[in-house]
């Protein structure tokens, strides 16, 4: 029998882009590849780039020269890159990246496994050529669900899709139904991101992802709620909801209230113990999604909510709704309803036009928010936005000086948020068991990778306690962002 071909997939940037090498790495093997860990054991190195942000990008170059660099000195024989930067640069990337092997967009992931082969064998693929994939779609959002089934959406069944082989390896599945596309976990870990939906169609000034991801366009829940089955069944106990935009769920399905009654069905699903919803708007909140999100069982009290800055002259520019007095009233009418809610969101300094004035106000709004994460980005042009066209762009020393006077501040704040939640008892997911630290997990308030976590002590935290269970605990002390918890008890599902 000859040996199976290796590849291994390396994964950077958001969520989304995990569940898509799950994508990829499903039809992989379903079609005979043996998936590897490390990028020197694989025989291709696919690189699930991210082309979001300057810094992003750059990390994205890195990795595929690392990757390029094991070439003759193992096993490694091309390195191949997809994801966002491969989508939004095509052939532009391969041109000033010789190293890599190829440069495939979402069009190729359903092919995926004949272009490495072709790739490994010798032969060359031709580069993407990037388009506008807002264009791909009707502008009528409630005709976008039949117009998209001949458009490659990574993470979404089409509509007539065909019957899935019966003879899949093991733990490879469709992974929400018959029309599904194939998913395969790469690790253990008991948290596991679902799509709920792809594209956006705000036009922030700032923001180039709708002209690579497309416009907005919903998964069906009987998919999402199938694929939420399938994780529960490969030991699974968190889930959460990726998109570009949550808070537009449904509305090219016919209900915007869609997200309210499908996250009482996701909690229910045997063996998963937390529902959690990220990226929301706050200019899309709804009464009715707020009470879902504060009062479900099972479904975190947790509000991902992009404000992006708080003085209305720099929201306008931004195309952005709100100010500092809307968004501090919509935090009052969460806390009304769930006191220990969790709330994060990420802020842009620095942005064309921003006055000391308007950085005073985002002062004012972070200050009287207490929020649980902040993440602060100074501002930077990216191709093809609006944003990059606009007069009254700051000199990059002022950038970098209000960058870093706004991410002390938010340091200080959300340490003093950790210290509000001292005594509280939370329930606590156990996420891995380190040797020197102990169990460390996170709570309902804490999302995986941005917003902290809990190191457990105490005789129930130290002993017998296992990757995936969920135990209360009291809080006890703080480390920053990070929480210490005493464990109480194992909690009674």
């Amino acid at each position: 029998m000859p040996e199976r071909r290796t590849v291994a997939l390396v994964t950077l940037g958001c969520a989304r882009n995990e569940v898509d090498s799950e994508e990829l790495a499903g039809r992989l093997e379903a079609d005979g590849w043996q998936l590897v860990e490390d990028a020197e054991d694989a025989d291709v190195a696919v690189v699930n780039t991210c082309g979001f942000v300057e810094a992003a990008k750059k990390d994205s170059v890195d990795a595929l020269l690392e990757a390029n660099d094991l070439k003759g000195h193992g096993r490694t024989q091309a390195v191949v890159a997809v994801g966002c930067m491969a989508e939004r640069y095509g052939k532009e990337l391969a041109e000033a990246l010789p190293e890599a092997d190829g440069v495939l967009g979402f069009d190729d992931y359903s092919d995926i496994s004949s272009r490495l082969q072709t790739i490994l064998s010798g032969g060359s693929v031709e580069a993407h050529t990037p388009r506008d994939r807002r264009k791909l779609l009707p502008i009528s959002p409630a005709e976008r669900q039949v117009a998209g089934a001949g458009i490659a959406l990574p993470g979404h069944a089409p509509v007539e899709a065909p019957e899935p082989p019966k003879d899949l390896p093991e733990g490879v599945a469709p992974a929400s139904g018959p029309r599904a596309p194939l998913r395969r976990r790469l690790g253990s870990n008991p948290v596991a991101s679902v799509k709920l939906a792809s594209g956006c169609d705000r036009r922030c000034s700032f923001c180039a992802i709708p002209s690579f991801r497309g416009s907005f366009i919903s998964r069906r829940p009987s998919d999402v709620l199938g694929e939420t089955r399938w994780l529960a069944e490969q030991g699974v106990k968190e889930v959460m909801l990726v998109s570009e935009n949550n808070t537009s769920y449904g509305k090219d399905l016919g209900d915007i209230r869609l997200l309210e009654t499908l996250l009482p069905e996701l909690a229910a699903v045997d063996g998963i113990e937390r529902v959690r919803v990220s990226y929301l708007q706050p200019a899309e909140m709804r009464p009715g999604l707020i009470d879902v999100l504060t009062s479900t069982e099972k479904v975190a009290p947790y509000f991902d909510l992009s404000f992006q800055h708080s003085a209305p002259g720099v929201l306008r520019a931004m195309r952005r709704f709100g100010d500092t007095d809307r968004f501090l009233e919509l935090l009052e009418t969460i806390r009304s309803k769930a006191p220990q809610a969790g709330v994060r969101s990420n802020f842009i300094v620095g942005f064309p036009g921003e006055t000391e004035g308007d950085v005073a106000e985002l002062e004012r709004f972070l200050t009287g928010a207490r929020l649980d994460a902040i993440g602060v980005f100074g501002y930077s042009d990216e191709e093809g936005t609006e944003a990059a066209t606009y007069d009254g762009k700051l000199p990059q020393d002022v950038v970098d000086e209000r960058l870093a006077h706004i991410a002390r501040l938010a340091e200080d704040l959300t340490s003093q948020r950790a210290e509000e939640r001292l005594g509280e008892s939370v329930e606590v997911l156990v996420e891995s068991l380190d040797e020197e630290e102990g169990p460390l997990g996170r709570a309902a308030h804490q999302a995986p990778e941005t917003d902290g976590q809990i190191r457990l002590t105490g005789a129930t935290g130290g002993e017998g306690l296992l990757v995936g269970r969920m135990v209360v605990a009291k809080v006890v002390g703080t480390e920053g962002v990070d929480l210490v918890a005493e464990c109480l008890e194992e909690a009674g599902r």
